[in-house]
């Protein structure tokens, strides 16, 4: 069984919104490091936005002040708010979440952002 288990992706208009889940395991969600990865076809998968068991926060140049990354601790749930989407958001989005050098990785979600 997965234990990132990724929800939120769809087909969306340019300057619209969307919002990403990813449930992880309780040991993932308390000693892990959680993140969202994009990558299009062709493309190197790339960091969007991180975020650390103390709230502190990273985020992508491309992606600074339209995204936004939280932890939700009751139900074991990282988000990410993406606003103003541009078509050259679409990718697929996965969950990351990283422990020393240990990673897991969800199974991706498609967003698309077309007219």
């Amino acid at each position: 069984q997965v234990q990132l288990v990724e929800s939120g992706g769809g087909l969306v208009q340019p300057g619209g919104s969307l919002r990403l889940s990813c449930a992880a395991s309780a040991t993932i969600f308390s000693n892990y490091v959680m993140g969202w990865y994009r990558q299009a076809p062709g493309n190197e998968r790339e960091l969007v936005a991180v975020i650390r068991n103390s709230g502190s926060t990273n985020y992508a140049d491309s992606v600074k002040g339209r995204f936004s990354i939280s932890r939700d601790s009751a139900k074991k749930t990282v988000y990410l708010q993406m606003n103003s989407l541009k078509p050259e958001d679409t990718a697929v989005y996965y969950c990351n979440a990283r422990y020393i050098d240990y990673q897991l990785w969800g199974q991706g979600t498609q967003v698309t952002v077309s007219s």
